[in-house]
C-alpha cells in the first residue's frame, strides 16, 4: 500500500477547496518547456491540456465546478521548474499534470508533496519520480528501465551480429537515466558497446563526437537526450558520410526533429508507448485537435489523459482534497484517450510498455 503522508496544512487548504469556501473554480496547472529548445514539447503538454479542461469544462465540470487551467514554463531547467511548482501554490492549484522533463519532474515533486497538490507527469521517465517521490506523485507514461529493456535487447542482438554499438547521452536526469538504463539491459544481454560517451546539450556543433565515432567505426549510435541534439548528431553524421544507424527514445516524439535533420533522418528508430493517436475510440478527439490546426502527436493526448485520470478520481471521491482524490487513484481504473488505465504502487501507469517507431518520409509511425 502507497503511505498517505499529508501535511495539516495542505489538508487545510483541501477542505477549502473542496468546500467552494474559498475558490469559486477548481485550479489546475501544466507546467513543461513552453520556451527553449524543448518548447514543441511544452506546446504538447499546453494543447492536451487546454482540451481537456474545455471537454471536462463542457460536460459540467468536476463535482459541479468547472476548471481553471494554469500554465508553467520550467524550461526543462530544475530551478526553475522549483519556481514554477511554488508560483503553483501561491495560485492555489490543487493538482499539476506536469513537469515533461524528469530533471524538472523530480525537483519540483517535493515541492507539491510538501504543500498537498497531486501530480501526474504525462512524460517524465526517469524511475527516481515515483521511486523515490511521494506518495501524491504519479505517472501516465512508461519508465525508463521499461524502454531501457526494449532498447537493449535490440542493441544486444546487434552487436551479437558484429555492430559496433555507441551510447551517447546528454547528462541530464532524462538522457543519462535512459542511456544507463539501455546499456544495462544491453549487457545483462551479453553485449556491450564500444563507445559510451558524454556531450552537452544546447550545443550546435558535434563534429568531435561525430568523427571520434566515425574512426571507431560505429554502425548504431543509441542517444539517450533530446530531439534537438539527436538530430544535429544525425545530421551531422551524414555530412561525414556515416551511414550508421540512429536510435533513441521517446524524446523524438515530435514533427520538429525531423524539421532539424531533413532527409538525414530517414530510418531513425525509437522506442515511444503505443499511439494513442490510432485507438479508434478517440477519433473524433483526434478530429477535433486536427480541425484546430493541432497534430496531437507525442504528449498532447497523454497530458489530456493525466488531466482525464485526475478528473474521473476527484469525481469519484466526491472531492478535490488530496487524501480523497489519492485514495481514489489509488484504487480506482480510469477510461481514459490511452486507454483503461490504474495506477501501482508507486504510482506508475499500467499500460502497455514500449515499441518500436521509425521515421519515415517526415513522419514517425510503427516500425
Amino acid at each position: 500500500m502507497r503511505k498517505i503522508l499529508v501535511a495539516v496544512s495542505a489538508l487545510s487548504m483541501g477542505m477549502m477547496i473542496g468546500s467552494g469556501a474559498a475558490w469559486a473554480d477548481i485550479t489546475i496547472a501544466t507546467a513543461g518547456p513552453m520556451t527553449g529548445q524543448y518548447a514543441s514539447f511544452g506546446q504538447q503538454m499546453k494543447a492536451g491540456a487546454e482540451q481537456a479542461v474545455a471537454d471536462i469544462n463542457a460536460a459540467g465540470g468536476v463535482n459541479g465546478e468547472m476548471l481553471k487551467l494554469e500554465i508553467g514554463d520550467d524550461a526543462c531547467d530544475p530551478k526553475q521548474a522549483v519556481a514554477v511548482a511554488n508560483q503553483m501554490v501561491s495560485k492555489g492549484v490543487v493538482f499539476m499534470a506536469g513537469h515533461f522533463c524528469s530533471g524538472s519532474s523530480i525537483p519540483a515533486s517535493a515541492v507539491y508533496t510538501e504543500e498537498g497538490i497531486i501530480q501526474i507527469s504525462p512524460a517524465s521517465t526517469n524511475p527516481k519520480l515515483t521511486d523515490e517521490g511521494g506518495p501524491n506523485v504519479y505517472r501516465v507514461c512508461g519508465r525508463d528501465d521499461q524502454q531501457g529493456k526494449v532498447a537493449g535487447a535490440y542493441l544486444a542482438d546487434e552487436a551479437k551480429a558484429g555492430k559496433k554499438v555507441a551510447i551517447l547521452h546528454d547528462k541530464t536526469a532524462y538522457g543519462k537515466g535512459l542511456a544507463d538504463e539501455t546499456m544495462a539491459s544491453m549487457e545483462a544481454a551479453g553485449a556491450k558497446p564500444v563507445m559510451y560517451e558524454a556531450y552537452t546539450a544546447g550545443e550546435k556543433d558535434y563534429t568531435a563526437l561525430v568523427s571520434k565515432m566515425k574512426q571507431e567505426g560505429i554502425d548504431i549510435a543509441y542517444v539517450g537526450g533530446y530531439h534537438t541534439e539527436a538530430g544535429l548528431i544525425v545530421r551531422q553524421m551524414r555530412d561525414q558520410g556515416m551511414k550508421t544507424q540512429l536510435v533513441s527514445g521517446d524524446a523524438l516524439v515530435t514533427d520538429e526533429y525531423w524539421s532539424i535533420t531533413g532527409d538525414a533522418g530517414e530510418g531513425t528508430l525509437m522506442t515511444f508507448s503505443p499511439d494513442p493517436r490510432k485507438n479508434p475510440g478517440v477519433a473524433d478527439l483526434v478530429a477535433k485537435f486536427r480541425e484546430k490546426g493541432i497534430e496531437p502527436e507525442g504528449y498532447v493526448l497523454y497530458t489530456y489523459a493525466a488531466v482525464q485520470a485526475w478528473a474521473d478520481a476527484a469525481k469519484a471521491a466526491k472531492s478535490v482534497k488530496e487524501a480523497d482524490v489519492m485514495e481514489a487513484l489509488n484504487n480506482g481504473k480510469f477510461n481514459t484517450v490511452l486507454g483503461e488505465l490504474s495506477f501501482d504502487d508507486k504510482g506508475d501507469v499500467t499500460l502497455p510498455g514500449y515499441v518500436w517507431y521509425e521515421w519515415k518520409d517526415g513522419k514517425y509511425d510503427y516500425k
